[in-house]
């Protein structure tokens, strides 16, 4: 299981990259093993707003279905349409470059809660 340092991290296992007022999210290296071969994502909407912990959209892999969370609070400004289009496979090949979603962050203090890298490996030692 590979973990990227310099990001932050949900006990969901998303992972999150900050880059100004804005951050990147996507799925950890540990959940895209759990899920399996992804076959469809279903992401909303550019311009749509969501707080922390909310449900934003679902990965779908040969295994399950899963929801996916929000680590902060925020409005999306950018979709990656390559996942959406013909690319979901790209979640389980790379994993931190395959981001799903750029937000507006609301609330850069929530950043505080998630996980450092170090944290984040420990926590799914413990699952």
């Amino acid at each position: 299981m590979a973990v990227v340092e310099g990001l932050y991290y949900s006990k969901e296992h998303e992972w999150i990259k900050v880059e100004g007022d804005a951050a990147y999210i996507g799925i950890t290296d540990y959940a895209q093993q759990s899920l399996g071969e992804v076959v469809y994502v279903e992401f909303p909407e550019e311009g749509d707003e969501f707080g922390a912990g909310e449900a934003f959209g679902v990965i779908e892999s040969v295994k399950a279905a899963a929801d996916s969370y929000m680590p902060v609070s925020g409005k999306i400004i950018g979709i990656n349409d390559e996942l959406l289009e013909d690319e979901p496979q790209a979640l389980n090949e790379k994993p931190y470059e395959a981001w799903i979603l750029k937000v507006e962050l609301s609330n850069q203090g929530e950043l505080e809660g998630l996980l450092s890298a170090e944290d984040y490996a420990k926590h799914c030692e413990e699952e």
